[in-house]
């Protein structure tokens, strides 16, 4: 372990150095005065857990069915944030996730340190309970080991206790256990590969706590807790579990909520210290459109009880802040730092940001750092299309603030009628602004579909031809979105002056997670060739 803290120690100044050149332009959560602002991720980085490993914290979260999946998030202050890598590049099982499974996948995981390794446990909910390792949390990570195999257990957590057992908290899905708002724990064999015994009942809050889920496993002065939410995502509350034995009786306290704050449902998350002994909490908020975005809030103990956010009242039961000052670290302060969001591509791997909505082929894309772009092939739609709902090959990334600007430069080059490009607004509605060659001809359209889950056909509301001078040309293809998620396309053949094209669209979320904003490339037709886009940047401002 020491061996990898001077190795992280060594790398963090050049990769703090090429993470500043990617700072955000619409959200940045240090204050630059000591003090931060939440949401500390103004992004859906949904059921996040968190573990510090000497001066270093690690966040994981959801990542249900976009790859890379599980992706690692990297501080040393639990405000500047980074991605530094994923665990897996194609989820599996393979041929299952390269198939469209919106809402499957990977749900809540946690994180942990144990004997020198990093542990990853996470939940598919119609497969079982799964476990990687990895020696350093950028990986690389072991492939996944079914350490359960069961239909809707749910948001894993391990306990290592200080004599050596090994214990696993776990929830249940409703919809796929026909049962949920309890909590039971197994044992689980040191090495943290396998379940020992029968599971245990050791909560059931349909009295007080209501779809309570999301269980972390901790252990302090003696007491075992489980921090889990109650109430429902958007409603909800966080609910403090402990007893003195691992199988309880446990006694239930609900330790935060909304209170007179704007923040609903302050959910599911993870308690982490400092190195100087501060006790802090990160949990999720619901945005609907934007997704479940991360806050930070400082906790205290009061009769072996946690307080989490401000509690101005004093009854014990906190609310949350939405700024405050910085956790205490040792050492110089921080760079600021923030998730990459803007690419230009000049790399030979893709940004960390980008996600597939399905598990990829190699031909899907190509990049060519030197050259600097990111090359789309376009993709045959799937059979029985009906709206891109169904479509896998779709590249895309989280939206990164309440308000912002995403444009891209492409150059269009398709061989064959019916090819298209474009970049779209994906939820459970989408909305995308493409460029279709028809009749040898470039039509730029801007195309919506409502309820595009239950797979009704799409609308095109406005369209116009791209002149031939500026069809070999580069176009530009922009999103505007303000406040509400309201997003309104246009397009340049200039980079400078651009025009609106069709409607304001109202974003929404999509199964599971918050709206996603990309590209993708395909045809309607079978062709033994395929035509291309050169995308040249991607830019949030």
């Amino acid at each position: 372990m020491p061996r990898l803290l001077c190795l992280l120690l060594t790398l963090l100044p050049l990769l703090s150095a090429a993470q500043s050149s990617s700072l955000s332009n619409v959200w940045v959560p240090d204050l630059g005065n000591g003090t931060y602002k939440n949401p500390v991720l103004y992004a859906d980085y949904s059921d996040p857990d968190v573990v510090r490993v000497g001066q270093d914290y690690y966040l994981t979260s959801s990542s249900f069915n976009a790859v890379p999946g599980l992706q690692i998030l990297h501080s040393r202050d639990l405000v500047n944030w980074r991605i530094i890598g994923a665990v897996f590049q194609k989820q599996p099982p393979l041929a299952r996730y390269a198939e469209m499974q919106h809402g499957n996948g990977v749900w809540a995981p946690a994180i942990r340190h144990h004997k020198g390794l990093f542990y990853i446990y996470y939940p598919d909910p119609d497969l079982g309970i799964f476990v990687t390792t990895a020696k350093n949390p950028a990986g690389p990570w072991s492939a996944p080991v079914c350490v359960k195999e069961a239909k809707g257990w749910i948001d894993p957590c391990p306990l290592w206790d200080a004599d050596g057992q090994a214990y696993l908290v776990h929830g249940f899905a409703g919809s796929r256990a026909g049962i949920k708002s309890i909590i039971a724990v197994s044992r689980m064999s040191p090495d943290g590969l396998r379940l020992i015994g029968d599971d245990a009942l050791v909560f059931d809050g349909h009295a007080k706590h209501p779809t309570i889920e999301g269980p972390k496993f901790y252990k302090r002065n003696g007491y075992y807790y489980i921090f889990a939410p109650g109430g429902g995502v958007s409603t909800g509350w966080q609910t403090v579990l402990r007893s003195k034995n691992v199988f309880g009786p446990y006694e239930d306290r609900i330790v935060m909520d909304q209170g007179k704050t704007t923040v609903n449902g302050p959910h599911q998350g993870a308690w982490v210290d400092t190195p100087s002994g501060e006790d802090w909490f990160l949990h999720f908020q619901d945005q609907g459109a934007y997704g479940r975005v991360v806050h930070l809030q400082p906790m205290t103990w009061k009769n072996d009880w946690p307080v989490i956010g401000e509690d101005p009242d004093g009854d014990g039961k906190g609310q949350p802040v939405m700024t405050y000052r910085k956790p205490g670290i040792k050492g110089k302060t921080q760079p600021l730092a923030t998730p990459a969001t803007s690419d230009d591509f000049e790399s030979n791997t893709l940004g960390l940001q980008w996600q597939w909505h399905a598990n990829a082929q190699d031909y899907w894309a190509y990049l060519n750092g030197p050259q600097g772009y990111l090359r789309l092939y376009s993709v045959p739609l799937p059979a029985g299309f009906k709206n891109y709902w169904q479509v896998p090959n779709l590249l895309l990334q989280k939206l990164p603030a309440e308000a912002f600007t995403a444009t891209t430069k492409l150059t269009f080059s398709p061989r064959v009628e019916g090819e298209k490009v474009g970049l779209m607004m994906m939820g459970l509605d989408y909305a995308y602004l493409s460029v279709t060659n028809q009749g040898g001809k470039l039509q730029l359209s801007q195309t919506v579909c409502q309820s595009a889950d239950k797979l009704t056909a799409e609308t095109t509301n406005a369209s116009v031809e791209v002149p031939a001078t500026q069809a070999t040309q580069p176009l530009y293809l922009r999103v505007a979105v303000k406040a509400g998620a309201k997003c309104q396309f246009s397009y340049s053949y200039d980079g400078q002056t651009y025009q609106p094209l069709g409607t304001e669209f109202q974003a929404r979320e999509g199964k599971w997670i918050g709206a996603k904003m990309g590209l993708f490339c395909s045809r309607n037709s079978k062709f033994n060739d395929s035509g291309n886009t050169d995308v040249d940047w991607f830019r949030v401002e």
